[in-house]
């Protein structure tokens, strides 16, 4: 299966909500395996679909706490997650990255549990109760879904280094990409 290019922020792709999947076909099995390739290439612990330039409603995950291996396809996902806790975020324990913003890390406070309700690539519902990290991945990954960057819900001061940064590294506009194994952002 071929890498994807995946988008930089300001492709409008990014910006714009995604729509539900209603074809369980060849073409979206591909478009996993292409995701999951490009996931584990760039390296990630998730990818939506629009972070690789299509509209659509799914995102992939990987993701190892000490116990359990999370592998799979959220498809036409539906997020609960708990109340966000109040205050500044920690630097050293609640700092996230993007793909489409590669390099930039910022922290960002997070709600601590999520319930994942979505199907998967054969169209079978399933439901995943989430807490630290991997609910911190499915809000993050869910928010691409909706056209909505991690760097969009930095607060005022991590908001403002983060524009700065795109602002250095030409990004905020259509167009740009870097392909895993090719680009040279891998972490």
């Amino acid at each position: 299966m071929p890498i994807r290019p995946i988008v930089i922020t300001g492709e409008p792709v990014l910006h714009t909500p995604a729509k539900p999947i209603t074809d369980f076909n060849d073409d979206l099995r591909t478009l996993v395996e292409d995701m999951y390739e490009t996931m584990d290439k760039a390296p990630g612990v998730g990818l939506a679909g629009p972070q690789v330039g299509v509209p659509l409603r799914l995102f992939t995950y990987n993701f190892e706490d000490g116990k359990t291996h999370w592998r799979g396809v959220a498809i036409n996902p539906v997020l609960y997650i708990s109340p966000t806790p109040i205050g500044d975020p920690d630097p050293a324990t609640e700092s996230e990255g993007c793909l489409s913003a590669p390099t930039l890390r910022y922290p960002l406070r997070r709600a601590e549990r999520a319930i994942l309700e979505a199907v998967d690539i054969d169209n079978k519902p399933f439901r995943i109760e989430a807490e630290g990290w991997l609910a911190r991945i499915f809000q993050h990954e869910y928010d691409h879904l909706n056209g909505i960057l991690y760097i969009d819900r930095l607060n005022f001061l991590e908001h403002r280094r983060a524009t700065k940064a795109c602002v250095e590294n030409g990004w905020g506009k259509p167009g740009l990409t870097w392909t895993p194994g090719i680009d040279g952002y891998e972490s």
